[in-house]
């Protein structure tokens, strides 16, 4: 009994080191749970951006994507100073910031999206000082209605990329049985391995069902390996690569958004100590994850890297296995790193056809909308918070439908307001703090 007790409470503590027979492949569980989440933003801003499937600057976003998610995890692991969590956190590549980075390489593009990045990092991480104390801005009713306005503005991509891609809109090819074939094998295999697979399988069932997507177009033969021959084993990465300029609008949007990326944060650490510890964060912990979400996304700005953040679904996993160790995430943050210094790792991925990432998407954000949905569903559905979600939600996806409703507005402002996203939250935070209480 007394050892039974002594195990439970090692497993608790962040500083605890388990065998690496133990810590090897809860390890590699944790970098199965995030790899796709990881690496598909980069994916659709590079597309967004006009590069191609298999092209070399799609491998570098992919190579970038895994290891400053590597970098911003040792950050937040091991830390320095006041910056890092100390906590098992796995950063990653955020889904949040995709509505805004994709206006931004379209309009502006990409060496504003690499200034923005960095500019938004900073912001960030200066919110390590005050996000205790803006916490109320954010209840459940905000919160969830960003992440589920995330995954409705998504689901469009995922539909396009599965009917064959938006380069081929127009086309006879676009939709084709071939393309909705990969997608379909994708959604399938996914949803059998969730449902009647366990441990390392479950959760890595978007992964898994990619894998069954990718063997099939390989065997109809739907993939080119050219880029993966061609591709170098080792690159260190190259600062600046797509320029660097600072315009307005990505600023404003990156730095609006690094606010919410900082909640999610907090809910995060919330949750892994509240899952893995039983207790509730520490001000120290909360404040030292924001300042290390931050400087992980302005140094991967300066390389080439798309915005971090903590991953949720990470959570899940401390919660399940109730292993706190720090050790074990900063071994999975090492195995990402190594992973983005091989460029035939990104240019494998590359090689994928769009239709495969297709099927992987609209289970991904389909999950982002659910997630928004289940924290909405802790709110109290009075006649105030009903207005706050109709009048956020039918403005802000309103305007993304009919962008040329802004047509008269400053061409920076109306990019901001047509991503749907920003006017969501920026109205939704507004309402909750000006409006009354109300009771009925």
């Amino acid at each position: 009994m007394t050892t039974d007790t002594t195990l439970a409470q090692k497993l608790r503590d962040p500083d605890f080191v388990p065998p690496l027979s133990q810590a090897i492949p809860l390890g590699i569980q944790h970098v199965l749970a995030m790899f796709v989440s990881n690496f598909t933003p980069a994916i659709i801003v590079g597309l967004a951006a006009g590069y191609s499937f298999g092209s070399p600057d799609l491998v570098f976003l992919i190579q970038m994507s895994m290891l400053f998610a590597g970098v911003a995890t040792l950050i937040q692991t091991i830390g320095f100073g006041p910056v890092g969590g100390r906590l098992p956190i796995m950063q990653g590549t955020s889904f949040a910031f995709i509505p805004i980075m994709i206006p931004i390489v379209k309009t502006a593009g990409m060496g504003a999206l690499f200034g923005g990045i960095v500019a938004g990092g900073i912001f960030h991480f200066m919110l390590g000082r005050v996000i205790g104390r803006i916490r109320h801005w954010f209840p459940p009713l905000v919160t969830g209605l960003v992440v589920l306005t995330i995954g409705l503005s998504l689901i469009p991509v995922g539909i396009d990329y599965a009917a064959g891609g938006v380069p081929l809109k127009g086309k006879p090819e676009f939709g084709g049985a071939s393309h909705w074939t990969l997608a379909l094998v994708v959604i399938i295999v996914t949803l059998l391995v969730k449902f009647f697979a366990k441990g390392f399988l479950s959760s890595a069932a978007v992964l898994v069902g990619i894998l069954a997507g990718y063997f099939v177009a390989i065997g109809l033969g739907m993939v080119n390996f050219g880029g993966v021959a061609r591709a170098g084993w080792f690159e260190i990465p190259t600062p600046f690569k797509y320029g660097f300029e600072f315009n307005i609008a990505a600023v404003v949007g990156m730095c609006a958004m690094a606010v919410v990326s900082a909640i999610e944060t907090v809910g995060d650490v919330s949750g892994i100590t509240k899952g893995g510890a039983g207790r509730e964060a520490t001000e120290k912990e909360l404040a030292g994850a924001t300042y290390a979400d931050g400087l992980g996304t302005a140094v991967a700005g300066v390389f080439g890297g798309l915005p971090n953040t903590s991953f949720s679904q990470n959570v899940g996993l401390i919660a399940i296995t109730g292993v706190m160790s720090r050790f074990i995430v900063t071994l999975a943050a090492v195995f990402l790193i190594i992973c983005g210094l091989i460029p035939k790792v990104g240019a494998l991925v590359a090689s994928m056809p769009i239709a495969v990432l297709g099927g992987g998407v609209i289970v991904m954000f389909g999950m982002v909308a659910s997630a928004g949905l289940s924290m909405l569903g802790e709110v109290k559905w009075n006649q105030r918070n009903m207005l706050i979600f109709a009048v956020s939600l039918s403005l802000g996806l309103g305007l993304k439908a009919v962008p040329e409703a802004l047509q008269h507005l400053p061409i920076d402002l109306k990019n901001l307001l047509v991503t749907g996203l920003l006017p969501v939250a920026l109205i939704a935070i507004l309402m909750h703090l000006l409006l009354p209480q109300i009771d009925d």
